[in-house]
């Protein structure tokens, strides 16, 4: 199992930006995916970005693209696993708690392709 531990959350206007990252505690390509959920109030838990680890394809909901970016940095070190989250004007629909999650495969953007999970970081972004 992937110990994942998410960092930066916060709260932001809109129209500004946040940087989550998500530590891993092993060698994040030991998983194949990983991605990057949110759950606001109410809500169901929804896939926002994810990323392959064999060759790097990324995959965004159709909420996010062209605003947030996800990229990963991997080493067979395992202080120096992270899964980042870059997001750029922020809208208030985009406030929920975010999740780090890595799996083995599946659909991208699927919650049952992920069995590792963090414990979420909260953004709130005001109008």
């Amino acid at each position: 199992q992937v110990q994942l531990v998410e960092s930066g959350g916060g709260m932001v206007q809109a129209g500004g930006s946040l940087r989550l990252s998500c530590a891993a505690s092993r060698y994040l390509y030991s998983r194949q995916y990983m991605a990057w959920f949110r759950q606001a109030p109410g809500k169901e838990r929804e896939g926002v970005a994810a990323l392959f680890a064999s060759g790097g394809t990324t995959y965004y909901a159709d909420s996010v693209k062209g605003r947030f970016t996800i990229s990963a940095t991997a080493s067979q070190d395992s202080a120096k696993n992270t899964l980042d989250l870059q997001m750029n004007n922020l809208k208030p629909e985009d406030t929920a708690v975010y999740y780090c999650a890595a799996g083995r495969g599946g659909i991208p953007l699927a919650r049952n392709t992920y069995s590792d999970w963090g414990r979420g970081t909260q953004v709130t972004v005001s109008s």
